[in-house]
């Protein structure tokens, strides 16, 4: 840089005035970088989550067919994406099944496959309590505490579409449980 030109630039850094002191926590905001969060992969026994939540409307019965309609479809979309899973994991089990001459990757592979045969037989599990969800929707039941014959809640619903108890309900038999395991 010629003589001239660093002269000009220090003369306006002297020249200008100084400024607010920026904090260092602001700096350290600024400069930091993002915290790399462990990637949990969503599983299908999660819940289904491709619904958009149900409009309530003021005055409208509780589990009208529109409510019924909504919740058969919720559950019919949880159903068949645990049931690709459950394809997803038998082709992946048949591709990988190798006979390994290490004991311990040998080892490695059936500990894989027995804890996704955990997931899937927990999985089969729910697929069963959707089936006595969509029964329970075509009987006109659903939506209704089968310990006190109140109102689920539409939002409960959503939140939990195979929920049979009321959160009272619910509440009442998760206390008690843990009164009896101590």
């Amino acid at each position: 840089m010629p003589a001239r030109t660093k002269a000009a630039v220090s003369s306006k850094a002297a020249r200008k005035p100084a400024g607010k002191a920026v904090p260092k926590a602001s700096l350290k905001k600024a400069t930091a970088k993002p915290v790399a969060r462990p990637h949990r992969r969503k599983s299908a026994a999660d819940g289904f989550m491709g619904f958009t939540p149900y409009p309530l409307k003021k005055g409208e019965p509780y589990m009208n067919e529109n409510q019924r309609m909504h919740f058969r479809n919720i559950l019919l979309g949880w159903k068949r994406e645990l049931m690709e899973e459950v394809d997803r994991t038998v082709h992946h089990m048949q591709n990988e099944a190798a006979n390994f001459p290490d004991p311990n990757d040998r080892a490695t592979q059936e500990s894989e496959f027995s804890l996704e045969l955990r997931t899937r037989d927990r999985e089969r599990k729910l697929i069963k309590k959707i089936d006595e969800a969509l029964a329970s929707v075509e009987a006109g039941e659903y939506g209704y505490c089968d310990s006190c014959g109140v109102e689920i809640g539409i939002r409960r619903l959503e939140a939990r579409p195979t929920a049979t108890q009321c959160i009272d309900c619910k509440t009442l038999d998760e206390i008690r449980e843990k009164q009896m395991t101590g």
